[in-house]
Parts: C-alpha cells; structure tokens; sequence
C-alpha cells in the first residue's frame, strides 16, 4: 500500500523533571503534531518548561500506578497515531531523521511501531545494553497500559520492527526507592503479584543489594512457568547475579545453564561460563565457552536485554586472555587484532597488541 504523511501525539507522564524535558522535547522537533504532557506532582519549574512547548498540559494524581497515569495521558491524545517518551529519552538527530522520513511515508496498515531502546553506553558513546519498546501505536486501537509498575503496552496488529533508537540519558536524580515502596505498598495489602510483577520485584530487591530476597521472588517467578521466555533468561542471568555476590559458586553456574533450557545459549551466557572456567585457571574450558560467544548469530527479533560487547569484542579480548595463559601467542594475537577492529582506542586492547607483539617479536628472533 502506497505511503502517506501521518499525524502523531507525543504523551509524556512527567514529575519533576525540569533538567531533562526540554533537552527531551528539542529533540522531537517536527515528529509530533501534538504534546500532550501529564503532571503527576511536580514541584519544580516542569510545568513552567514544559510551556514553551505546548498548552496541553494536564494534572494526574498520583496513586502509585504508572499504567494508570499513562493511560490517561493516551486519552487526552486527539492525532492518528500515539508517540510515548520519557523524559529522560530523546532521538539522536539522525534517529529524528529517520523518524520525520518513516512519518512522510508510513504505511496505514501498520498498528504499530516499536524502536531499539538504547539503555548504557561506553566511554566512546557506543550502545552497550539495548532492548525494544512499542513506542508508536494506532490510537483507534484503544491499546492499554497495564502494571501498576514497569508497565508494558499491550499491542497486536500489524507490528513494524523499526531500526529508529531511542536513547535513554538518565540523570540519576529520580527516586531510586520509589518502585520498590509501591511494590512493598501492594505486597503488605496482600495483593497477588501476577508473574510479571515477581520478576519486577525482584529486581528492584537486586537493585537494592538484597540478593537473598531477590532470590526468593526470581525463583518464585520462575516456577510460575507463566513468564515472558526473555524474562525467563534474564531472570536466570540475575540469579546468577544475586549467588556471585554471595559467593556460592555452584548455584550460580546452576542458573546459567538454566537459562538453556528457554532458548538456544545466548553469547551473554557463554560469556559468563568463560569468565569462570577463565577465573578458575582452566583455559581449554574458557576458550570453549568464549569461542561459542564469537560463533552466534545475534537474535534479530529478540525483545529482550542485549549486552553488546558479548557478541562483538569481548569474547575476542577474552579469548586472547585465554591463548596467552596457554603459551599460543599467536591465537593470542590473532583474537585480539578482532576485538581491535570493533574497540581500536580500548586500553586493555592496545596493551595486548604491544606486549603481544614483542613476545611474539622475540620469539621469531630465536628462531
């Protein structure tokens, strides 16, 4: 079906956000027809920046459930399709780019759209850690937000996987406690926590370095059966989190290969086993685990956290590590010289090539 120009709502829930809405809200410049911001209580200049932006703004009162303020923040939208952001996110400009040509030509079959979320990055501004959000949505469709916490999009339709990123830049300053009163609030009313909402739970616990109940809720989830299959896998990666932290190594190989058991190994999970076959001194083992990493193909269509270095350069950096500790210096060379063409300034990287090469200088003098 032939392209057209769309028209697009951008529906923030904001409070006390006055460092980071206007650098958001510059930088959609041209992608929405409307803003519809929602205040659930700011006491800061939000409001007052906000403004300079748009004469939608409306009051939420807040009652502990992020579903409910955005939902209604969806209702006060009047364009074709719905736009979510945070504060704290904004489009690169050349993601912008891309967003203003996907709404020139968009496809009116499409339900919705969902984007790369750009969550950490390195010292030279590379992603390190990713996952995808639905982000645009058919406002016909009426879509829900549910959870009173981490609250998802419920969506269905026609679904356009888009290469559009949205990149997070926290600043630190929200309240780090603020997730984990809610879910203490509900489980102290007796309220039943659906799967979604144990796994949830359990990170905000691992957040806050209580690993033995992080433990408890991740397991009660897993048991559930009921979780989504990248919740499944990453809970397993935070369990063998939460047992690193207190040292008890067996329960943390445990769930890492329980994370096998939901999909084929992820490069993250071989990445792990290597570091401990690494650490323990047994090399073979190590260059095992690391060499699968390097040998994966990347999930295209995986929704879940993708820790970037797992599946370009670190396995090679590792893998380098490996050879050395085992006297094969020039395998040693050769994986190093492959993590350098993705990380050419990386200081462990150029340290490797240095003293690889006068080893490997020396051993060709003597010969």
């Amino acid at each position: 079906m032939e392209g057209q120009k769309i028209r697009i709502s951008l529906c923030m829930i904001v409070r006390n956000e006055e460092a980071t809405i206007a650098r958001c809200l510059d930088s959609v410049k041209g992608i929405p027809d409307e803003i519809v911001i929602v205040d659930t209580g700011s006491s800061d200049c939000t409001k007052e920046i906000v403004t300079e932006f748009t004469d939608k703004i409306f009051d939420f009162i807040w009652i502990d459930d992020f579903a409910a303020a955005r939902n209604f923040a969806f209702g006060k939208a009047t364009m074709e399709y719905v736009l979510w952001l945070d504060a704290d996110d904004v489009f690169t400009e050349c993601d912008r780019e891309k967003f203003l040509k996907l709404k020139g030509d968009f496809d009116p079959l499409v339900d919705v759209v969902n984007m790369p979320y750009l969550l950490a990055f390195d010292q030279f501004g590379a992603a390190t850690f990713s996952l995808r959000r639905n982000r645009l949505v058919k406002r016909s469709k009426n879509f829900r937000w549910i959870g009173a916490v981490h609250e998802y999009l419920e969506v269905y339709g026609h679904v356009l996987n888009s290469d559009i990123c949205v990149t997070h830049k926290g600043t630190g300053g929200n309240d780090s406690d603020r997730n984990l009163k809610i879910y203490e609030k509900r489980k102290a009313k007796g309220e039943a926590f659906s799967p979604r909402d144990l796994y949830y739970y359990a990170n905000e616990l691992l957040d806050h370095r209580l690993y033995n109940q992080a433990i408890e809720f991740y397991q009660e989830f897993l048991k559930t059966g009921q979780g989504w299959v990248e919740d499944n896998i990453s809970a397993c990666g935070k369990l063998a989190d939460c047992y690193q932290k207190l040292e008890r190594n067996d329960e943390q190989l445990q769930y890492i290969f329980k994370s096998f058991e939901y999909a084929s190994p992820r490069a993250e999970f071989c990445c792990r086993l290597g570091f401990h076959f690494l650490s323990a001194k047994q090399y073979e083992q190590g260059i095992f685990w690391y060499k699968l990493a390097t040998q994966l193909e990347k999930p295209i269509d995986s929704w879940g956290p993708m820790i970037e270095a797992c599946w370009t350069w670190l396995p090679h950096l590792q893998l380098c590590v490996c050879y050395d500790r085992l006297g094969k210096h020039e395998l040693a060379y050769e994986h190093n010289e492959i993590a350098r063409r993705y990380r050419p300034e990386n200081t462990q990287v150029i340290y490797n090539k240095t003293y690889l090469e006068g080893v490997l200088g020396k051993i060709k003098a003597k010969q």
